[in-house]
C-alpha cells in the first residue's frame, strides 16, 4: 500500500495534467463546454419530475413544498451520478488504456485515480449547480452541507472498490462489461431515488439492507432535502464496506497487473 501511495505522489503531476486534459478534451469544440455536465442530470430530473411529481410529491413525508419532489430527485441523482460514473468508467478503464499500458512505463494505479479525480470534478460542478437551484427554490445553503464531505467519501470508496474489482475481472472475462450496465440500471431502480421510501410495502423494506447505496442516497436526501442529520452509523458501515472492497480491489490489481498487460 505504501509503495502505491509513493508512486502516486511521484506521478502527481501526471495525474493532475491527465484530469485537466481529459476535462478539456471532453468538451472541445462545444459551445456550452462543461455546462453539459450539469445539463444532462438536470434534464433527467426535469423529465422524472414532470412525469411523476403529481403522483409522488404528496407522499414525501414532512415536506410542504411544491418543489419537494424535484429537490428529492436532485439529491438522489447527485449521489447516484458519482457512484455510477466511477463504476462505469473503471469497468472499461484497463481495456481502453491497454495500448498506453503496453507502450509506457508508469504506475498503473494512476489510471483509476484519474477517473476518480475527473468524476469528483464533474460531481463538484453538479453540486454547485444544485445548491444554486435549491437556493432559488427557497432552500438556501446551511451548515449541514458540511456532511457532504463524508458522504462523498463514502460514495467514492464504495464505487472505487466495486469499479476496481469489476474493471480487473472485465479484462479477463469480457462478459462482465456487458452484464454490469444492466445490473447498474436495476440497482438504480432498487434504490429510493425516483420514489420515496414510504411507497415500498413494509414486507419488502428489509431488502434495502442489501443495498449499500441506500444509506448514502438517504443521507444525501436527509441533508439536502430534509435539512437533518443523516444516519451516521449506517454511513460508517457502508464506508467500512467500501474500504474493504477497495482493499480487495487493490490486492487484485497488484496481483493481476502484469497479466493484464499480456491479456490486453
Amino acid at each position: 500500500m505504501f509503495a502505491l501511495l509513493k508512486s502516486l505522489w511521484a506521478y502527481r503531476g501526471f495525474v493532475a495534467s491527465s484530469i485537466r486534459n481529459e476535462f478539456a478534451a471532453r468538451f472541445a469544440r462545444s459551445r456550452l463546454g462543461g455546462l453539459w455536465m450539469i445539463i444532462h442530470p438536470l434534464a433527467q430530473v426535469a423529465i422524472y419530475a414532470l412525469i411523476l411529481s403529481n403522483v409522488l410529491a404528496a407522499r414525501l413525508p414532512g415536506i410542504d413544498n411544491r418543489y419537494a419532489y424535484a429537490q428529492y430527485l436532485m439529491a438522489g441523482i447527485l449521489a447516484w451520478t458519482l457512484f455510477a460514473e466511477i463504476v462505469s468508467r473503471c469497468l472499461g478503464l484497463f481495456i481502453e488504456q491497454g495500448a498506453l499500458m503496453k507502450k509506457m512505463r508508469f504506475p498503473r494505479i494512476t489510471l483509476p485515480v484519474i477517473v476518480v479525480g475527473s468524476s469528483l470534478l464533474n460531481n463538484l460542478f453538479l453540486l454547485l449547480a444544485l445548491v444554486l437551484v435549491f437556493a432559488l427554490l427557497g432552500r438556501p445553503p446551511h451548515l449541514l452541507l458540511a456532511w457532504l464531505l463524508p458522504l462523498t467519501f463514502a460514495c467514492l470508496v464504495l464505487a472505487l472498490g466495486i469499479g476496481l474489482i469489476l474493471g480487473i475481472l472485465n479484462v479477463f472475462m469480457r462478459d462482465v462489461g456487458q452484464v454490469v450496465p444492466i445490473i447498474l440500471q436495476m440497482w438504480f431502480w432498487f434504490t429510493p431515488i425516483i420514489y420515496p421510501l414510504n411507497v415500498i410495502p413494509e414486507a419488502f423494506r428489509g431488502l434495502l439492507a442489501l443495498n449499500p447505496m441506500f444509506p448514502i442516497v438517504a443521507a444525501y436526501q436527509d441533508v439536502l432535502v430534509y435539512g437533518r442529520m443523516p444516519d451516521a452509523i449506517a454511513l460508517l458501515w457502508v464506508t467500512m464496506a467500501g474500504l474493504a472492497l477497495m482493499a480487495v480491489g487493490l490486492f487484485m490489481f497488484r496481483r493481476a497487473a502484469p497479466e493484464m498487460v499480456d491479456a490486453l
